[in-house]
């Protein structure tokens, strides 16, 4: 029904008088919008942040980078030799530039916005169809070099070669272990960031495996450093999830912030850069933030409180990059091809190491470059694209396996 003036009351003119029309009144103005709070993400609707994917990105291609700087090799046609070229020299402290916080960083965010996505899914559910998401491409990984172990030697491959290279490819799936167990404890860890505050959850985390450390280190209890397996990469996946957390809870429900979020990136990006470098200066730790040859104790195997540290310099570091990191990964191609295949170029890339390796040692009959010498520098950038060619191959076929299998 339309809305219409009422007419105007009699007046004592003496005019004429004037017709009167009817005249629809104006709609009422619009009361001015309320800023728009964020809303979680929908069941089944993809949420992207693209910060969370360059960081992916950046920490997949240093793993792979890392990895193929490392290889040095001998063959002495009985026994295939696997040392590690940042062994050499200074060349150690290329090791602190490993990604694997950012990677476990990025898997809490992920995970909390998945969470998101299925806010009633049980852990030990939530954690399970990620694991199914896992292990169809190891499965693959798996099946694959199942084959070629079978049929390697019967190609003329020696035996003993082919066996102590079936035994390193299968490493970097511990990572993936660790990460089905951290998937499985997101809804607890949720709930002890929301009880406790973020802050406080994280140093009680990141001082369990010093207390660990310590216990491992005494001489008057025998304690086992295994624990920091899980404890260690839990301190940089809280702060994915603490992350993700502010990125999709309204600001007007969380309490105001007494200190500014730079202020404290910061403040944490240099202690925990002291604390590493208290740590190895003090302790009995090895300045290789990775295993080394030679070495009584690895920082990795198991992790170690300087990891810790090292994990809380790096990230926060990150994060106070964010806004320049999201810049360039909303744009970038590279990081759009890295995040469709991660898991591919993870489970891959030291096949493809060990593949050009062996047709120089193997199959051409030369010897590998001393690393770090002037022949080790001209060759890198043959070596280097030789095995992406080979990475980028076996990440295609291995990816056209498994459709083929899903579709089966």
């Amino acid at each position: 029904m339309s809305t219409v003036l009422p007419p105007p009351p009699r007046t004592r003119a003496t005019g004429p008088a004037v017709p009167q029309h009817r005249v629809p009144a104006p709609a009422p103005a619009p009361a001015p919008a309320a800023p728009a709070a964020p809303t979680p993400a929908t069941p089944g609707r993809s949420r992207r942040d693209p910060f969370v994917d360059g960081v992916r990105a950046v920490g997949t291609i240093l793993v792979v980078a890392l990895h193929w700087l490392m290889v040095e090799a001998t063959w002495d046609g009985r026994e295939l030799v696997v040392g590690n070229a940042l062994a050499h020299g200074s060349a150690w402290l290329l090791t602190w530039l490993q990604p694997l916080p950012l990677l476990f960083f990025a898997a809490g965010a992920a995970a909390r916005y998945d969470r998101v996505r299925h806010p009633d899914q049980p852990g030990w559910r939530f954690a399970g169809v990620r694991l199914l998401r896992m292990a169809r491409p190891v499965a693959v990984f798996a099946g694959v070099w199942a084959v070629l172990v079978a049929a390697l030697p019967r190609l003329g491959v020696p035996e003993a070669a082919v066996e102590r290279v079936a035994r390193i490819v299968p490493q970097p799936l511990w990572f993936l272990a660790v990460q089905v167990a951290l998937l499985a404890l997101t809804p607890l860890l949720l709930a002890a960031l929301r009880r406790w505050g973020g802050l406080r959850v994280l140093a009680v985390a990141a001082a369990l495996p010093l207390v660990v450390d310590l216990l491992r280190f005494s001489d008057e209890v025998a304690f086992p450093g295994a624990p920091n397996v899980l404890l260690v990469w839990a301190v940089p996946f809280l702060g994915g999830l603490l992350y993700a957390d502010r990125r999709v809870v309204p600001a007007a429900a969380r309490p105001a912030d007494p200190v500014p979020e730079r202020t404290v990136l910061a403040l944490l990006a240099a202690g925990g850069l002291g604390a590493l470098v208290l740590l190895l200066a003090t302790g009995p730790y090895p300045v290789s933030l990775i295993g080394m040859p030679g070495d009584a104790l690895s920082n990795l195997a198991p992790p170690t409180a300087p990891v810790v540290a090292f994990a809380v310099a790096q990230v926060a570091g990150a994060l106070l990059l964010r806004d320049r990191v999201a810049a360039w990964a909303g744009r970038s191609r590279l990081v759009r091809w890295v995040g469709a295949r991660s898991m591919g170029l993870y489970l891959w890339h030291l096949t493809a190491m060990f593949a050009v390796a062996g047709v120089v040692l193997l199959g051409v009959g030369q010897v590998l470059p001393e690393p770090w010498t002037w022949d080790w520098w001209t060759t890198r950038a043959a070596y280097l694209g030789a095995a992406a060619a080979v990475l980028a191959g076996l990440v295609a076929l291995a990816a056209r396996a498994d459709r083929r299998r899903r579709a089966a």
